[in-house]
């Protein structure tokens, strides 16, 4: 499993996920402009096999228009602490996983 987090997330969450999540990724170590239009993070995301992890509705409209992949993880919980994003990631575990070897679904929204 690879996620890719959105700039709306903090970097740190990159060290918090790995002993769950095997490869993540901050869109600040992609490459992409500072900051990134989310049109690129989502091609970025298409090319690299990567699942972009967000709080921007803005993916969820993306995943409407474009279809999926990339698969998109949106967080609905309003402002968190890094270490509440974190949690909710952790304990989401099993659904990402199952979005992931989805071919149905290409959307996961956590309320």
């Amino acid at each position: 499993m690879r996620l890719l987090l959105d700039a709306n997330l903090s970097w740190r969450l990159v060290k918090k996920l790995t002993p769950v999540f095997p490869v993540v990724v901050h869109v600040k170590d992609t490459g992409l402009s500072n900051p990134a239009k989310d049109g690129d993070i989502w091609q970025w995301a298409l090319v690299n096999g990567f699942t972009i992890i967000t709080n921007d509705e803005d993916f969820s409209d993306l995943s409407i228009w474009r279809g999926f992949p990339p698969k998109v993880v949106l967080i609905r919980k309003g402002n968190l602490t890094t270490a509440q994003i974190a949690r909710i990631l952790l304990d989401s575990s099993k659904e990402i996983e199952a979005l992931e070897k989805s071919s149905a679904h290409g959307l996961l929204e956590i309320y």
